[in-house]
């Protein structure tokens, strides 16, 4: 089982959210999407201050096996990016929810977790996944 932790929400395409001081959110992908992808080579993600709706694509991961989108699990700006993945992308490998974070968004207005999953509900999205 993949590690899930509880203080964060979850979409169905394996990004995580979670609230950081300041205001900002933390987005990041999943333990179980980087065991997934395999061995990460390569993250292009967006220029801070660019402004992106929730669902919308914030960049790509490149691994050994494939080249997936990663997207945007609430709407807002970039407010900073994970620069030490351009020469590090393994980090998404080795700590997918410390040191391999992806970007941190202002939100648009008032934030809606409403359509994200919270820990115990990602779980059992990923087990009924890994079933099919």
């Amino acid at each position: 089982m993949p590690n899930i932790p509880e203080d964060r929400t979850y979409t169905k395409d394996h990004e995580w959210a979670q609230e950081v001081p300041g205001g900002r959110w933390r987005v990041g992908l999943t333990d179980y999407a980087q065991r997934q992808l395999g061995d990460v080579v390569y993250v292009e993600l967006p220029e801070q201050g660019a402004k992106l709706d929730a669902s919308e694509p914030l960049g790509t991961v490149e691994s050994v096996k494939a080249v997936s989108e990663i997207y945007m699990p609430l709407a807002g700006t970039v407010a900073a990016v994970n620069d030490t993945l351009a020469d590090g992308p393994e980090q998404l490998n080795d700590d997918s929810y410390g040191d391999g974070w992806l970007i941190e968004i202002a939100p648009s207005g008032t934030v809606d977790t409403e359509d994200l999953l919270s820990a115990a509900d990602y779980a059992e999205y990923v087990r009924e996944e890994s079933e099919e």
